[in-house]
């Protein structure tokens, strides 16, 4: 018999929506009726939630939520896999990063039709030095194509009556 069997559902939703819409009551005379029709609205779920048997769902989710963290937290592989990945970025295991097993998940934008997987930047050597770009002024900037457009444009308005 599982720990969901064990649990009696009927009483403790009703119980929920009990108080639910005891408090609701409350908020209603204090703060107004919209705050209360809010609240009461809240209070219903628990009842609905059973009387739908959403609430055996919700159970599993949760229970494989925690399968799967207790698995990954309490994992002595996965902790060796960290262990090991953060002594290569490190670099105190030069061997093993230029051997390849310092991959990355990402894809290499020129690869990525193949499928490859890139190496880390930092691991396969230093990183390229990006080229400085041009500055915004217009000294930076290719003229003919941004006259074009805005001659375009200009030659539109003209042809409305715009100024």
């Amino acid at each position: 018999m599982s720990t969901y069997d064990k649990i009696a559902w009927l009483p403790l939703c009703g119980g929920l929506t009990g108080l639910g819409l005891v408090l609701s009551y409350i908020a209603m005379r204090r703060r107004g009726l919209g705050t209360g029709l809010r609240w009461a609205a809240w209070s219903l779920l628990p009842m609905a939630a059973y009387l739908t048997g959403s609430i055996e769902m919700f159970w599993k989710m949760g229970v494989a939520v925690g399968d799967f963290a207790k698995g990954f937290v309490f994992s002595p592989k996965v902790w060796a896999g960290i262990a090991r990945r953060r002594g290569v970025d490190r670099g105190q295991d030069k061997q093993a990063a230029e051997s390849g097993t310092a991959r990355t998940l990402a894809q290499d934008p020129a690869a990525a039709g193949r499928g490859q997987l890139a190496t880390r930047q930092g691991a396969s050597g230093p990183a390229p030095v990006p080229s400085k770009a041009p500055a915004k002024g217009r000294k930076g900037r290719n003229a003919d194509d941004d006259d074009d457009d805005l001659g375009e444009v200009a030659d539109i308005l003209r042809r409305h009556g715009i100024t």
